[in-house]
């Protein structure tokens, strides 16, 4: 039986109430919600935006208040809603013009905030297919994929702005509600083999916490590119293998790749036809943040009970 949900505390770095204030996340999907969540719980005023209707009230922590942002529906939030935000994360992708929605809407409202940091979630699909080779923040970008070619245009609008931002290249964002373990105990997961693809990871509590890390360093500590992701890139085989272990699940039979390419949809052909590994040696070595999850089996462990 699984609970998907966190079993240890994250340790807050030292200093980092003292340097936030007010906190706007634009966007309140997974990693959104969990970084505000988090940044409520310690008693951060946060504004969180919805695109649609906000959840209940019952499900949202004291200091955090709801925002609607819809620009495709001339939904934008007024300057008064934003005053006195410091700092910013922003999760929201481009839409599918390939335009920055956040830029194009709310740029010069942003312009005029007391902002001490700006957070932006890009890809590392900024750095194409490499073969499975190693990249790190010094890696030429060559993006293959349309999505991320238009995250790469995002990364280069944002710069431009005059803001103090850190732009943030993530692989995988896994955690509660996304791991294979529910695939599995309703035989709906598949075991595919490719050789020599791997994927690259990062548990959502790992994010959530280098966000923190770098809100409470000085400013002048903070790259402006950071890669985010655990130590130990591996097949998809691998993991799913791991999950079965705890589960006490059966694996189902392996599939290889050619055998089951031109059934895939688009957006999963797309994710297997780049392969690449992406370290974090900054974040870790230089930085100082020590990965809760540095590899897949502590992730799933503290999603698994």
């Amino acid at each position: 039986m699984t609970k998907e949900s966190v079993n240890t505390p994250m340790a807050i770095p030292p200093g980092l109430l003292a340097a936030t204030g007010r906190v706007l996340v634009l966007g309140g999907g997974y990693s959104g919600l969990h970084f505000g969540r988090t940044l409520a719980q310690l008693g951060c005023p946060v504004s969180l935006t919805w695109r649609e209707v906000p959840p209940a009230a019952g499900d949202t922590p004291a200091g955090l208040r709801w925002i609607r942002f819809d620009p495709a529906n001339g939904i934008l939030p007024s300057p008064e809603e934003l005053a006195g935000t410091t700092h910013v994360l922003v999760t929201i992708p481009p839409d599918r013009t390939g335009q920055d929605p956040v830029l194009n809407h709310l740029a010069g409202i942003l312009k005029d905030l007391p902002l001490a940091w700006v957070g932006y979630l890009s890809t590392t699909g900024v750095y194409g297919d490499r073969g499975g080779g190693w990249v790190d923040e010094t890696t030429p970008v060559a993006p293959g994929l349309e999505r991320s070619r238009a995250r790469l245009r995002s990364e280069t609008a944002w710069r431009q702005q005059g803001l103090p931002l850190q732009v943030f290249r993530l692989p995988a964002i896994y955690g509660p509600g996304r791991t294979p373990f529910r695939d599995l105990l309703q035989g709906k997961a598949r075991l595919i083999h490719k050789p020599g693809q791997v994927f690259c990871r990062i548990h959502v509590d790992d994010l959530v916490g280098t966000l923190l890390h770098c809100i409470a360093l000085a400013a002048e500590r903070r790259p402006d590119t950071l890669i985010v992701a655990d130590t130990e890139p591996c097949p998809s085989s691998e993991t799913l293998g791991y999950a079965a272990h705890l589960l006490g699940s059966k694996l189902p039979d392996v599939q290889s790749w050619q055998s089951i390419e031109a059934s895939m949809s688009p957006m999963a052909r797309s994710f297997w036809s780049e392969n690449r590994r992406v370290s974090s040696r900054v974040l870790r070595e230089e930085l100082g943040y020590h990965l809760l999850c540095p590899s897949y089996r502590e992730g799933y462990q503290r999603c698994f009970l």
